[in-house]
């Protein structure tokens, strides 16, 4: 019953399948404003968790426009390259992170994130 608004990144958990797609199930995980970190509201929908993600050493890429599975699946495999093979990260997930609204035309940040092991 409490409206928080809309928070930035959206960020979707993709588990990608041998062929780098997403697997059928997704993630999506949105920041509690500050103002409820402390105490945030219960959610009514069972299939709505709060969780408290830990602090985490990243991998980045950064892309603009309107941000599909395939432009997200495009920046993984370049961001994979250009890690190379002796940096350890995480290859059973990656966030895919927008930060803007959908009415926001031009000037759009997108993110794809691997997760230091």
């Amino acid at each position: 019953g409490v409206g928080m608004g809309m928070t930035a990144p959206v960020s979707i958990t993709a588990f990608p399948t041998e062929d780098g797609s997403f697997q059928q199930k997704v993630k999506v995980s949105l920041r509690i404003p500050s103002q409820f970190q402390d105490n945030p509201p219960c959610p009514t929908d069972e299939s709505i968790k709060i969780e408290e993600r830990q602090g985490m050493t990243i991998y980045s890429t950064q892309f603009g426009g309107y941000a599909k599975e395939a432009d997200y699946v495009n920046y993984a495999a370049k961001l994979k390259a250009a890690l190379g093979s002796d940096v350890v990260f995480r290859k059973d997930f990656y966030l895919c992170n927008g930060y803007d609204p959908p009415m926001k035309p031009y000037g759009r940040r997108n993110e794809v994130w691997f997760v230091k092991e």
